[in-house]
C-alpha cells in the first residue's frame, strides 16, 4: 500500500503558513528578508524543531529542515521550493513545495522508516528574483559567481544593502556549494502556474524539462522631428521600428519554433511626448526554448528581425544580452518514479516541459533532479487569486512522499 500524508496537519499549516504576509485580496506579499518572508522561515525551522527534527541555516540563507539517515555519513536527497513570493503573489507558489517537503520528511519519521539518506526539506532564498533570483539555489550548486553577483536584477546596491542588513557576505553566499558527491538527488514539487494539467483533466504533470531563457534590451534609434510638420514619408520614427519587431517577434515564434515563446514585456520611446516623433524607442524581449540548440537559433532570428525591421524603417538597432538560464532537463529515473508513485495512488498524470524556472533547474547542474506539478485553477498564478484545490495538493503531496522513499531506498 502507498504511503500517504497527514492531510489535516499539512492543511493546519498551511493555513498558518499563509498568514504570514497575507494581503486583503487573499493573496501574500513576502518579499526577500521583509518581515513576513523573515517570519515565515523562522516558522519552519519551528516546525520542523517541534517535530524532533534537525535544521540548520546555510551561508546563502538557504533554511533546511532535516531527517538523518540511519548511517552516518549518508548523502541526501533534497525535497524544496521557496517561501518568499512576488509583491502581489498567491498562497501556493513556492510556499506548497516547501511545505509538502516537510510533510514528506515528518511522515517518513512518524513511520519510523530508516531509509539509507539523509532527507532534507529545504527553502531556498531569493527564487523570485527580489534581490537576484534563484539566489540560494544557485549557491547551494556552485553557480553564484562574482560577475553574476556585481549585476544583480534587483540592483548593486540593493543587493549590497540587503547582504549587510542579514549579515550575510558574498564570499559566504560562494562558499554555500554543496559537494556533489554528498547529494543523492532533488525533488520539488509546485504548482503547475498554467492551465495544461487542468485542461486535460490530469492529476499530475511530470517535468520533463525546465525550459531555458534568455532576456534581451532592444533599443530602435531614428530622429526626433515635429510632429506636425514632418511628412509621414520623411520620417525616421523609432516607435514604428519597434511596433513592427513586436509584431515580427510573435511571426517569428509561430512560425518557425513551435513550443518556444517570447514577449516584449516593457516598450519606452522618448521623449515621449505626442507631438514628437520618437526618436528612440527601447524595449524588453524574453524567449524560452527547452533546448539549448534551438535557444540558440531563437535567439539568432529574433536578433535577425529586429535588425531587418530597422533597416527597413531607416533606423539603427542596438542588441544587447542581459541573461540567460539554460535548460534544464530533469532525470528520467525521477520522472519514471514519479509516474509509479502516480500510479500506484490511483492519479492520472502525464509528462510535460517547465515554462518557468525554479530552483530545480539550477540543483540539476550537480544532482538528479525532478518535478512534479499539481493543477492551477484557471492557469493563474503570481496574483493573489493563485489557487490549487487541496484534494490536488494532498495528492502531490503523497507522489512526492513515494516517489521520494523508492529513491531514497534505491540509492545505496
Amino acid at each position: 500500500m502507498p504511503l500517504r500524508v497527514d492531510a489535516e496537519r499539512m492543511r493546519a499549516d498551511f493555513e498558518a503558513l499563509s498568514s504570514f504576509g497575507a494581503t486583503p485580496d487573499g493573496g501574500v506579499a513576502r518579499t526577500t528578508f521583509s518581515e513576513p518572508h523573515l517570519a515565515v522561515r523562522a516558522w519552519f525551522l519551528e516546525r520542523g524543531r517541534e517535530s524532533g527534527l534537525e535544521t540548520h541555516v546555510d551561508s546563502a540563507a538557504n533554511h533546511s529542515v532535516v531527517l538523518p539517515a540511519s548511517e552516518p555519513g549518508a548523502r541526501t536527497l533534497m525535497l524544496g521550493s521557496h517561501l518568499d513570493s512576488v509583491r502581489r503573489g498567491g498562497r501556493y507558489d513556492g510556499a506548497l513545495g516547501v511545505l509538502c517537503a516537510l510533510e514528506v520528511v515528518r511522515t517518513v519519521q512518524d513511520c519510523g522508516l530508516g531509509l539509507p539518506v539523509a532527507l532534507e526539506a529545504v527553502d531556498f532564498t531569493d527564487e523570485e528574483g527580489t534581490l537576484i533570483g534563484l539566489l540560494g539555489s544557485w549557491a547551494m550548486a556552485g553557480i553564484l559567481t562574482k560577475e553574476i553577483l556585481a549585476a544583480p536584477r534587483g540592483g548593486r546596491d540593493v543587493l549590497v544593502s540587503e547582504l549587510d542588513r542579514m549579515g550575510l557576505t558574498e564570499d559566504g553566499l560562494i562558499a554555500a556549494r554543496r559537494a556533489p558527491e554528498t547529494l543523492a538527488g532533488y525533488l520539488e514539487l509546485h504548482i503547475e502556474q498554467g492551465p495544461v494539467l487542468e485542461r486535460a483533466e490530469v492529476d499530475i504533470g511530470v517535468v520533463t524539462g525546465i525550459i531555458g531563457s534568455a532576456s534581451f534590451s532592444v533599443v530602435f534609434s531614428g530622429e526626433a522631428r515635429h510632429a506636425g510638420t514632418t511628412p509621414m514619408d520623411a520620417r525616421r520614427d523609432a516607435a514604428l521600428g519597434a511596433a513592427a519587431f513586436v509584431l515580427g517577434v510573435r511571426e517569428t515564434v509561430v512560425t518557425g519554433f513551435p513550443g518556444c515563446v517570447a514577449t516584449v514585456g516593457n516598450i519606452e520611446t522618448e521623449p515621449g511626448s505626442f507631438n514628437v516623433v520618437p526618436g528612440r524607442a527601447s524595449l524588453r524581449l524574453e524567449c524560452r526554448s527547452l533546448d539549448h540548440d534551438e535557444q540558440d537559433a531563437l535567439e539568432d532570428a529574433l536578433t535577425a528581425r529586429a535588425r531587418a525591421e530597422a533597416e527597413r524603417h531607416g533606423l539603427e538597432v542596438t542588441v544587447e544580452r542581459l541573461g540567460r538560464w539554460e535548460p534544464a532537463p530533469t532525470d528520467v529515473a525521477i520522472q519514471e518514479a514519479f509516474e509509479r508513485a502516480a500510479a500506484a495512488l490511483g492519479l492520472t498524470s502525464m509528462r510535460m516541459p517547465s515554462g518557468a524556472g525554479h530552483d530545480a533547474q539550477a540543483l540539476a547542474a550537480i544532482t538528479p533532479a525532478g518535478m512534479v506539478f499539481v493543477p492551477s485553477e484557471g492557469g493563474v498564478s503570481h496574483d493573489p487569486s493563485e489557487h490549487t484545490r487541496w484534494e490536488d495538493c494532498v495528492n502531490g503531496a503523497n507522489v512526492l512522499l513515494n516517489a521520494a522513499v523508492e529513491l531514497a531506498r534505491a540509492s545505496v
